[in-house]
């Protein structure tokens, strides 16, 4: 991971995902929590990740107009949508995000688009926080946060989650797919792949069963593609397993795989040494852990793509 410098005002990582995961959003006893702030932060990091925003500076554009629709539309479809005015102004109030006003600017809150426009010339994030954006570990790990506290609660059920990951796939158009820009665009739904998978393995390598969740983002646990994304560009779950990191690595490198009846093939062309830990070679044939619904099983057609192109035999 890039280290960056310091000075002794600066924020990191850790405090930014706090932030993240604290914003104040608007309540309503009808409506419950209604996350503008949240849609309008992953907007903004669906755009740099696109290179669509290359500074701190947050324009008022119609790319992130329409991108905090189209989220809205898919993340939170049964809420009022409000529109972009109210949290591009109002997320000034947590910590990280300053307005630059216009001089036609006399006070008051800006309800719509036209009015946010005359009031404001642009929104700037901090520097600390739009170098993290550049980095893909560090911005993972925001996306995560945010994911995490606002989408993912103890009210969302498993379903709405996959139905989340699902929208998010299908709103993705054939030629999207065939592009290299597919990758700049896929930091959101590649989150809900990922947590989509965890929460079908709860949490757990499907491998070794290990568990270990450290914070609200950070579990030892990933979200794996069996047909790499490069290639496939699938983010179904179908096309997902859950692993612990050595066992995610030992995957993608070949030294095990599955056969059709979900059991653990082992490679014999490594050398495994463990004094306290199972080994890989000790899992051969074992089981592995599976969903709760025969539907989010990996595919079978997925294991068989491994097994013929990523696996050393």
């Amino acid at each position: 991971m890039v280290e960056h410098p310091q000075d002794n005002n600066s924020k990191n990582i850790v405090d930014y995902c706090e932030l993240f995961s604290k914003i104040k959003v608007n309540k309503s006893k009808k409506r419950g929590e209604a996350p503008y702030k949240p849609i309008l932060l992953l907007s903004v990091i669906d755009l740099i990740s696109q290179d669509l925003i290359k500074t701190n500076k947050i324009y008022i554009s119609d790319e992130l107009i329409n991108t905090f629709n189209r989220y809205w539309n898919i993340l939170s479809p049964d809420s009022f949508n409000g529109g972009l005015a109210l949290p591009f102004f109002h997320l000034k109030n947590d910590g990280f995000w300053k307005l630059k006003f216009s001089q036609e600017y006399d006070g008051g809150r800006p309800q719509t688009i036209p009015k946010l426009k005359e009031d404001v010339d642009y929104a700037i994030i901090d520097q600390e926080l739009f170098e993290l954006l550049q980095y893909n570990q560090s911005k993972e790990q925001l996306t995560d946060t945010l994911i995490a506290a606002w989408f993912l609660s103890s009210k969302k059920k498993l379903e709405d989650i996959l139905n989340i990951n699902q929208n998010l796939e299908i709103n993705s158009s054939i030629e999207e797919k065939n592009k290299r820009i597919y990758f700049k665009k896929s930091i959101i739904r590649n989150a809900f792949f990922r947590k989509a998978i965890v929460h079908l393995y709860d949490y757990r390598c499907s491998v070794c069963r290990l568990k270990v969740i450290h914070s609200l983002t950070q579990s030892i646990v990933d979200g794996a593609h069996i047909k790499p994304l490069a290639k496939f560009y699938d983010n179904q779950v179908n096309n997902g397993i859950s692993l612990c990191k050595n066992h995610h690595w030992a995957f993608d490198q070949g030294l095990f795989s599955l056969d059709e009846n979900y059991r653990i093939i082992v490679a014999k062309c490594f050398i495994e040494e463990s004094t306290n830990a199972k080994t890989i070679q000790d899992f051969q044939k074992e089981l592995i852990l599976l969903p709760k619904l025969e539907q989010h099983y990996p595919k079978l057609e997925a294991i068989q793509w491994h097994q013929k192109n990523v696996f050393r035999g």
